[in-house]
């Protein structure tokens, strides 16, 4: 017969849930948004040993690609893009000289890399401002998503970090937070231009940079702080940029 006790069973997730707390208020990377180019530039950081935490608002990952183009459950990448997928275990199919995938494959098993290159991935958490101290990102100042949704006026947390990335997509909100509380930052962001899927793919590797001290753009956060055009459901941009991302900070970290 099976044995269940409430009080065991809430001891068990509370337990694990503040030594998990206590072990990532400081850390090495803080990524922001759990979509395609986050999840990757997080396995790559990961695989060299870095102490990565993403932190996604929604509770799922993998940004807008579940539900690939106008709700079919397919995606796009390009050739150079192919093996960043087939890393992770996904399934390509070849169309002309493009490959099509599981749009719901793909960020499952992006996911699971991640983590099982060692990365931590929180949902349910807002990134809601960022710490800054000598003109240098020092963090990131999380929340329940629960309580922004709700318009609580609750105190949030803050996770040091040397490092932060903005993967929140077409918003780019944490490039955007920065720009807005801190009026000496001059950084402005342009947003995002109209649909040019081939010049949109590479505006996205020429913007993946460090925008400010210690905080780096990727993905579409990238296109939306330079005025980058949009790609649509094609994606190889995004996982290439996020493996640059992580590239640019591991020189960044060895360097320091």
């Amino acid at each position: 017969m099976m044995y269940a006790r409430e009080k065991e069973i809430t001891k068990a997730i509370l337990k694990e849930s503040f030594d998990m707390w206590n072990d990532i208020v400081e850390i090495d990377v803080a990524i922001v948004g759990a979509g395609p180019s986050g999840l990757t530039c997080a396995r790559y950081l990961a695989k060299e040993g870095f102490k990565v935490v993403v932190f996604e608002r929604h509770l799922a990952f993998g940004g807008g690609t579940w539900g690939g183009g106008m709700g079919f459950p397919y995606i796009v990448v390009e050739e150079e893009a192919k093996n960043l997928l087939e890393e992770c275990g996904v399934k390509l199919k070849k169309h002309g000289k493009y490959y099509v995938a599981d749009s719901v494959e793909v960020p499952a098993k992006l996911a699971v890399a991640a983590i099982d290159a060692g990365a931590k991935i929180l949902t349910g958490i807002v990134v809601e401002d960022l710490i800054v101290r000598e003109n240098k990102v020092n963090g990131v100042v999380i929340n329940s998503y629960a309580i922004e949704k709700a318009g609580l006026h609750i105190d949030p947390l803050a996770i040091e970090s040397k490092v932060v990335v903005d993967a929140t997509g077409h918003d780019a909100t944490v490039v955007n937070t920065l720009v807005r509380k801190n009026k000496n930052v001059d950084l402005k962001v342009l947003g995002e231009s109209s649909m040019w899927a081939e010049k949109g793919e590479n505006q996205l590797l020429e913007n993946t940079k460090e925008v400010y001290p210690n905080l780096f753009v990727c993905g579409m956060a990238a296109n939306a702080v330079f005025g980058g055009y949009r790609m649509g459901a094609i994606f190889g941009g995004m996982y290439i940029s996020g493996k640059l991302c992580a590239e640019k900070i591991i020189k960044k970290l060895k360097n320091e």
